[in-house]
């Protein structure tokens, strides 16, 4: 039964890995690109943790960070960001936006606004 629950257990692991290196893999072979953008809006889910360690009690949270850019061909594109990226940006915001595939690089503020976009 043992052996039974740690293939299950390894093979799962397995794919897990194999799925997080594709889609890094996948990003990796994607260009770099800058392109005007504007920020449409900002989201952000918390998830909390508690349990029970040698009658301890332990609390985590962990804050994911969320901004949707429109960029210049009125595509919206939604990108996971740090939080002191998240902490700078304003809704309406224009600027460059600097990603590659689904990985956010920089957004850089502008004062002007694009008629573009």
């Amino acid at each position: 039964m043992f052996s039974i629950m740690f293939t299950v257990v390894a093979v799962i692991i397995a794919i897990t890995g194999f799925r997080m290196y594709r889609e890094w893999s996948y990003t990796n072979k994607q260009p770099l690109l800058t392109v005007d953008a504007y920020v449409v809006s900002k989201r952000h889910h918390t998830t909390s943790h508690t349990h029970n360690q040698d009658g301890h009690m332990h609390h985590n949270t962990d804050t994911s960070y969320f901004v949707t850019f429109e960029v210049e061909s009125g595509d919206r594109i939604e990108m996971r960001i740090q939080g002191t990226e998240f902490g700078q940006l304003a809704e309406g915001d224009w600027g460059r936006l600097t990603f590659q595939g689904n990985r956010f690089h920089r957004f850089e503020r502008s004062s002007q606004v694009s008629a573009s976009v």
